[in-house]
């Protein structure tokens, strides 16, 4: 029988099946991909951000002819949101829908003041981050996104995740624009100002926005693991209504 695919697309921090522990059950109904972005390895040296070469990745996921049909749902989260919307814009035909988690889409709602005062506390660090070591960097990141302090054990990929976060570019310049005419769910969180001003600029644009526990990690929760599995049920099921 076959599967329509869901490609998965990790933010900043964990990659891979990893970012998705409560999806990873899909891929008992669909052929799921949980996806690696540019730079991102548990092997290879970390690189600097390329949101063409991410972009690139989500494309090549989905047009995959070998399944007979190409295409395919795309959920993706925080800074994945980005190569998302940007492989959606390139080839809407490929994406039969979206869903956004916390999407760092920055570059859309760069002059409504969240935005903006999001950027004014981090862009002072981002001109300095070449400057800085890979822990120091992470320290005053966290200290300024969440007003927490660096905990965790730490680990053999611990340096690495700190040198991936430093390489990663902010997200207010990467090469943004609407995606017409694919229906697109927003997750968000609810805990933060800035993820709730871009879920709004896009529910205007005609996107569904749905809120669920679990801070910048709501598809973690049962309410977030839900709203996406059935957005993503009802936008197949209409999809097929079409073509019938």
């Amino acid at each position: 029988m076959f599967k329509q695919r869901v490609v998965f697309v990790h933010g900043a921090g964990s990659f891979g099946a990893a970012a998705w522990p409560k999806q990873h059950g899909m891929a008992l109904q669909y052929d799921a991909l949980f996806l690696r972005r540019h730079g991102f390895d548990a092997v290879a040296e970390p690189l600097e951000t390329d949101f063409d070469a991410d972009a690139g990745i989500v494309l090549r996921a989905l047009d995959d002819d070998g399944r007979g049909s190409s295409g395919g749902h795309v959920v993706a989260h925080s800074q994945g949101a980005i190569a998302a919307m940007m492989a959606a814009v390139e080839r809407p035909d490929l994406v039969h829908s979206l869903t956004l988690v916390e999407p760092a889409c920055l570059s859309l709602t760069a002059e409504l003041p969240a935005t903006a005062a999001h950027r004014s506390l981090l862009q002072p660090l981002f001109d300095v981050r070449h400057n800085l070591s890979d822990e120091d960097f992470q320290r005053e990141f966290v200290r300024r996104v969440f007003s927490a302090e660096t905990t965790g054990a730490v680990t053999a990929e611990s340096p690495r995740a700190a040198r991936r976060l430093r390489l990663q570019a902010p997200a207010w310049e990467a090469p943004l624009q609407i995606v017409p005419g694919v229906p697109t769910l927003v997750l968000t969180g609810g805990w933060e100002p800035l993820y709730e001003e871009i879920a709004g600029y896009l529910r205007e644009t005609g996107a569904l926005h749905r809120t669920a526990p679990g801070g910048h990690r709501p598809h973690d929760s049962r309410e977030g693991d839900g709203a996406i599995r059935s957005f993503i049920a009802e936008a197949s099921r209409s999809r097929h209504a079409r073509a019938s």
